[in-house]
């Protein structure tokens, strides 16, 4: 069995290390501009944590080299990378029956789609499937346990997704046929999460965290079901298991982007002292521009999309949500 990885940032070089025991062989491809001495002769990097990979994973910016012959391809690049590194392994002659499983949770700009749209665009008759769930890198790294799930609209590929990445005892995988649904939920957490961020650093205490989380949980649903998910969906590991994680750990990129918009900082500034991609930012724009198209309130992530790219206060910003005509909570599950 192969397993190749694409996109070697913290979670391809996480997923590298943690399913390496369950390969034959490994590959890990990037851009060549991304590959660093340290990674090609020694397998290991320094930052943002460390880690060290085994001597039998292949290093290359070769695609055709690492896709050639593996069983299952992991899609580990930001959501702007997507289209690009698909239409590459079209090029690098990818087959139908090689199974790609997409890690990557945000929607593509300007189009809207999401990733298994834009892949299925460009490689209408692959495998397909999406990996998501509560996976903090950090925590995976250090061995600490989680579980996610497998979407694909094949069960049976899902089916095999599963078998050959569970890892026993540190990463337990579920499988689910709801793509749009486990998308959705791994999608707009981000944005979510960016809230919870800014109120964990302005100590607005955890009453207004719950409710944020809770909120910000409806939000999802409305715009997801708007667009063929499956509401369940959104009470499992891709949906509120991802979104407790997300919104309630420093560990989380978006987490921290929230914190420091707090502070006043620029999100110019912040994304550069980040160094690493937190898709919350263009996912409020982009979930913006959706719940406009489909009439549908979004109020916090339109909170969070002026909180990003506008000059106003943001802590009146979040305060206005306070201020906001009353309303009947929704009832998501009655038929």
């Amino acid at each position: 069995m192969k397993l190749t990885v694409l996109g070697l940032g913290c979670w391809g070089l996480v997923l590298t290390k943690l399913l390496t025991p369950r390969f034959d062989e490994v590959w890990g491809w990037s851009r060549e501009q991304d590959l660093s001495g340290d990674l090609l002769e020694n397998k290991r990097v320094k930052t943002p944590f460390y880690v060290e990979l085994d001597k039998k994973v292949n290093i290359t910016h070769n695609m055709k080299e690492a896709v050639k012959g593996a069983d299952i391809i992991l899609l580990v690049v930001s959501t702007s990378a997507i289209r690009t590194v698909c239409e590459q392994l079209k090029e690098a002659g990818i087959k139908d029956s090689q199974i790609l499983v997409n890690t990557s949770k945000g929607l593509e700009l300007p189009s809207l789609k999401r990733m298994s749209e834009v892949i299925k665009e460009v490689l209408p008759s692959q495998k397909f499937a999406v990996l998501s769930g509560p996976t903090l890198a950090r925590e995976v790294l250090e061995g600490q346990p989680t579980a996610a799930c497998v979407a694909s609209d094949d069960i049976e590929t899902a089916k095999f997704v599963q078998k050959h990445l569970n890892v026993e005892g540190r990463f337990r995988l579920y499988t689910n046929d709801d793509v749009a649904g486990v998308e959705f939920g791994g999608s707009l957490k981000n944005v979510i999460a960016i809230a919870a961020g800014f109120l964990s650093e302005l100590n607005m205490g955890d009453n207004a965290k719950g409710a944020i989380l809770t909120r910000g949980m409806a939000e999802i649903v409305r715009v997801g079901t708007a667009l063929g998910a499956n509401p369940s969906t959104f009470w499992g590991l891709s949906g509120m298991g991802d979104l407790i994680a997300t919104c309630s750990s420093p560990l989380s990129r978006n987490h921290t982007v929230g914190r420091m918009l707090a502070r006043g900082k620029k999100i110019d500034d912040i994304l550069s002292e980040l160094g690493s991609v937190a898709e919350g930012v263009k996912t409020s724009k982009a979930i913006c521009e959706l719940s406009e198209k489909l009439n549908i309130d979004t109020p916090i992530s339109h909170a969070i999309y002026e909180a990003v790219y506008s000059k106003e206060n943001s802590k009146e910003i979040f305060m206005n949500l306070m201020s906001r005509q009353l309303k009947a909570e929704e009832n998501f599950v009655r038929q």
